[in-house]
């Protein structure tokens, strides 16, 4: 069945306008004219036929035609100019979007083309993120594995420090250089006795400043302490050393010591300082095998000392032992107390007793226990003399304080067993050495060490 116009023209659905540089709107009605036949055809959009308006035709350019369109609601053409194509069958569903046949083949092919200049780009563009996000996870694994390495740095054995003073010099806290000790005279007008803050048999210990830094300053209880005292401030002169308490003067005739003040006291004060907000990262089990390490680290130095082997007699049960030591602000331990450090001298045969009075209890070593039962009162000149190696029975309880009951801290006790029960053993003789100590605490340290460290390799 075929179709005519008012004018008895038959429409041409070959022949279709195309708008390239704008769309047409629905409602628009477009018209054609033809360079060569003149003939009106419709535009046609998604199969339906729009009609042209009677009227003059404008004349077609040589490129084939000119396309102008009429709002349905104006009778006048626009002005407005568009390139239109004739070409084959209008396609499209949406008379906004339609296309005709060749052009949109034309127009798919382009976009391919211009799809796979585009590719390589947007592929490089997605590269530099992933290579970025590459660098972040080995860079953190790098730091990772530096804080791993530092927690498990254990402190070094007793060696010389060349940051150190010389003796009778001393530096502490910000000091630049080191100054000579105290003498009696600045003892007397540069020091300031603020408040006493210890107390124990032969000396009170008296906060103090000296030249705006907090001191502690120790005065004689009495003169009969006087002979334990003077000890006392001999083994401090003698045992300067990272192990030992800073020494910062003294004078004889007012029976004063001036030393450094560690604002956290003694070791006893441990789990309290490490409830504190300041220092709740390093209550880990890392951290308090270091400190006893470095505990067994000053019994070794003793026994090793300058002087010779020297024994910590102020020792007779857990508290006490603990008060001879000062915890420091970097968590490490210093010897304070030393007016009980007699020598061992094997070679003469000289031996020691730790005080003239009965000792009780399981702290204490065998040895020092007095050995002719309950039946016979004990007299200090029938008890037995010992050695060095009733420090090391102490070790084993001292090291299971320091390690409380953290996470981890049974895993540790489990890996020091031969060693505490070595420790433990009734014959002085069978006995480790503090030294034979300190080494098995450093391998148990090693060895967790990598084990933690590789888990945590293998989980990254």
């Amino acid at each position: 069945m075929s179709e005519t116009t008012e004018d008895g023209d038959v429409p041409s659905y070959g022949a279709a306008c195309v708008f390239s540089e704008s769309r047409l709107r629905p409602g628009t009605e477009a018209m054609v004219t033809d360079s060569t036949s003149r003939q009106s055809s419709r535009c046609v959009q998604t199969r339906m036929l729009h009609r042209a308006p009677r009227g003059p035709r404008k004349r077609a350019l040589e490129s084939g035609g000119t396309c102008q369109l009429k709002s349905p609601k104006r009778d006048a053409f626009t002005k407005e100019r568009r390139s239109c194509l004739q070409c084959g069958e209008w396609m499209g569903t949406d008379p906004e979007r339609g296309a005709c046949v060749g052009q949109a083949a034309e127009a798919q092919s382009g976009s391919e083309a211009s799809g796979m200049e585009k590719r390589p780009a947007d592929s490089r563009a997605g590269l530099l993120p992933a290579l970025a996000l590459l660098l972040a996870m080995a860079l953190m694994n790098a730091l990772l594995y530096l804080c791993l390495d530092w927690v498990f740095i254990a402190p070094p054995h007793a060696s010389a420090d060349p940051s150190r003073c010389p003796y009778g010099h001393f530096r502490m806290g910000q000091m630049a250089n080191c100054s000579p000790w105290l003498s009696c005279e600045e003892l007397r007008t540069d020091v300031r006795q603020l408040k006493l803050v210890g107390e124990g048999a032969v000396k009170r210990v008296f906060l103090s400043e000296w030249k705006e830094r907090k001191v502690a300053l120790s005065r004689l209880t009495s003169l009969e302490m006087e002979e334990d005292f003077l000890h006392g401030l001999q083994m401090l002169k003698s045992l300067q050393s990272p192990h030992v308490v800073t020494l910062l003067g003294f004078c004889e005739d007012d029976h004063t010591i001036l030393t450094e003040y560690h604002p956290l006291g003694s070791l006893g004060n441990l789990e309290e300082t490490l409830s504190l907000a300041r220092f709740q990262h390093a209550n880990t089990w890392q951290h308090r095998l270091r400190l006893a390490l470095g505990y067994v680290g000053i019994i070794d130095y003793l026994h090793h000392s300058p002087l010779g082997t020297l024994v910590m007699c102020d020792s007779s049960d857990l508290p006490k032992t603990l008060s001879q030591y000062l915890l420091t602000t970097n968590l490490s331990i210093v010897a304070n107390d030393l007016d009980a450090l007699p020598l061992v001298n094997r070679s003469s045969g000289m031996l020691v007793k730790c005080g003239h009075r009965e000792l009780h209890g399981d702290f204490v070593a065998p040895e020092q226990l007095w050995p002719f039962g309950e039946d016979r009162p004990f007299q200090d000149d029938l008890m037995p003399a010992y050695d060095e190696k009733v420090d090391i029975w102490k070790i084993p309880d001292v090291s299971s304080f320091l390690l409380g009951h953290v996470e981890g801290s049974d895993m540790v006790r489990f890996h020091l067993f031969d060693i505490h029960k070595a420790c433990k053993s009734q014959s002085p003789a069978d006995r480790p050495t503090a030294r034979d100590v300190l080494d098995a605490y450093q391998k148990v340290l090693n060895s967790l060490r990598d084990t933690v460290m590789s888990q945590t390799r293998e989980m990254l």
